[in-house]
Formats: structure tokens, sequence, C-alpha cells
């Protein structure tokens, strides 16, 4: 028998108030690229891999305008991250897919991209120690800007993230470790890899740890928003946990859930419960970013390959190897 480790509270209820078209916009455009993306593998049309956050989405837009002048530390499953830091579509599926204008010129493909304030890593817990260093930075130079590291609920099992929470516990970091835990890790839920809770585990560190339940983009910000600025002024750590699902596969087609997990999971989802509370205003959007995603995944295949996937003996030769990032077949 495992046991859940997820903060306690109710599932996610329909969102009460009314988030702008904006925010609504920016959730809907991160749901469909990522499915663009799942389609495109289904299709054989690439290579590579590429881990979704479908599901995850409200996490980053709702954090987006609090932390909108800090440095992001992502992760293999960062899409979502980029895209409410930049909102630049193009720049990223030109990325994965190896094209012209793409962010890092294709070498960095689905999960090691970098550009101001923004870093994601595929390495499990490889970002904190760094985030620690940039936070370290920050309060030296006397800087009102936070580190933000997001990390999973599997990540706990890393060393680094002790390692980490113990500096910036003692050297009082203006660090926010963003957990978006999901229940699984990989293929193993989190009962059956983790003992304890990730709240104790803050605490053993002398860290304020606080969860959050709801999808509710308003809500979040109401909630974890003073606790952001208090990281910020008084540069004090902060472990803030989402109770959240994750939809898709682990990767690009290796789900090892059960018909009934997949169910539950799915009950829980951000957009059922946004469309069913703002009808056809939401539809009308939903059915925009769609549009612009497919319009996106036909323009970016059109464009010639990026400098680095062009050249003799460049990762893109064949296309696919030497990244793992994911590229045009």
């Amino acid at each position: 028998m495992t046991v859940d480790h997820r903060p306690p509270g109710p599932a996610p209820a329909p969102p009460p108030s009314r988030p702008t078209d904006e925010d609504l916009e920016l959730l809907l455009l991160i749901r469909h690229f990522e499915q663009a993306l799942l389609e495109l593998f289904a299709a054989g049309k690439l290579n590579g891999t590429t881990h979704t956050c479908l599901g995850q989405e409200y996490v980053p837009v709702a954090l987006a305008p609090l932390i909108a002048e800090d440095f992001v530390f992502s992760n293999h499953r960062g899409h979502g991250h980029y895209l409410a830091k930049f909102q630049d579509p193009e720049g990223l599926l030109a990325e994965i897919t190896g094209r012209e204008g793409a962010v890092c010129q294709g070498v960095g493909g689905s999960q090691h991209l970098y550009r101001d304030g923004f870093l994601s890593t595929g390495v499990q817990g490889q970002s904190l120690p760094v985030a620690a260093g940039v936070a370290l930075h920050f309060r030296r130079t006397g800087q009102r800007r936070i580190a933000v590291a997001h990390i999973g609920d599997g990540t706990w099992g890393e060393g680094s993230v002790y390692e980490a929470l113990n500096m910036a516990s003692l050297w009082c970091l203006p660090l926010l470790v963003v957990v978006e835990h999901n229940g699984i890790a990989q293929s193993t839920p989190t009962g059956a890899q983790m003992a304890g809770s990730i709240a104790d585990r803050a605490h053993a560190f002398g860290i304020r740890h606080h969860a959050v339940t709801t999808t509710d983009i308003d809500a979040i910000r109401t909630d974890v928003g003073p606790l952001i600025t208090t990281v910020r002024e008084r540069g004090t750590p902060l472990v803030l946990e989402f109770d959240t699902v994750r939809l898709g596969p682990h990767s690009k087609g290796d789900d090892t859930r059960s018909d009934e997990e997949l169910a539950q999971v799915r009950a829980r989802d951000w957009y059922d419960a946004y469309s069913a509370r703002l009808g056809p205003r939401f539809a009308a959007l939903d059915t925009a970013q769609r549009a612009r995603v497919d319009q996106l995944v036909a323009e970016v295949a059109a464009r010639p390959p990026s400098v680095w996937q062009a050249r003799p003996g460049g990762v893109g030769q064949p296309a696919g190897q030497g990244t793992e990032g994911a590229t045009w077949s």
C-alpha cells in the first residue's frame, strides 16, 4: 500500500473568478502547443523526445506576473514555463524542431533552453544549487529579484535539493521553489518513492512551505502574491507546492497508468472546469488558439533548418541524434 503525500485539500473546483482574455489565451496556447507536439510525434514527424505539461499549464500562467523580472529555472517539463515568461511559441517550436529562428539555434531542443532570465535542464535537481547561487548574487548586489526553481515531486529524491535548501536557509536567500506535485515520478507514484511530506522536508531546514490546491488563476495570485513579496523583500526562501495533475505521458508516449487512474486525473483538469464556467467565451478563445497553433506548426515546418542543424556533422545530421531535443523527420 502506498501513501499519497500531496498537501491535504479538496480537488480543484471550477474557478469562481473571471480570468482575463490574456490569461485564458496563454493557458490555451500552452495546452494546444503541447498537444500539437504529441500529435507531431504520433505522426512520425518529430524525432527525439519531449515532456509536456498538460494539466499543469495554470501554474506558470498564475505565477507569470508575480515573477516577471526574476530568474526562472525550469526543468524537463518546461514548455509552459517558457511560454508564460516569453509568449514565444514560434521560437520554442523552432528550437524543438531544429528550424530557423530557434531560441538556442536548435542545440537545446525541448529540455535545454537558455534565454535572458530563463534556464531549463533535463537533469532532476540540477537547477536548485545554481538557483541558490543566483539568489545569493541577487542578495549581495541588492537587487529586488528572486531565483525561481520549478521542480516536481520526484525531484525530492535528489541530494542536490537538500544541499540547496540548507544553503538557502543558512544564508537567507531569496529563493522560491515551485513544486508541481502531480503525484507520479515518471512511472512511480509518489507514495512509493518518497517517505514523509514535502512540507516536513522544507520545515526541517526552517523553510516556509505553502500548499496550493486550486486551479483558479486569480485566487492563486491573491494567495501567493504576498508570500512571494516576502521572499523578495526579506530574502527568505519559500517552498510553494501545487497539488496538480499530469494529463499526458511522462514523455511522448510512455504512460503506465491504468484507465481508471487516468480518468481520475482527467476529472481534475482545469480545462473542463474553465470551459463549463465560462461557456461561449472560453470556446471562442479556445478555437482561436487552436487555429493559431495549427498555423504556427505549418509556418515553422516550412522554415529552413537552423544554422547548427544544417551544418555538416551538426546535431541535425541525421535528425534527432546528438541532442535530447526533437527534430523534424
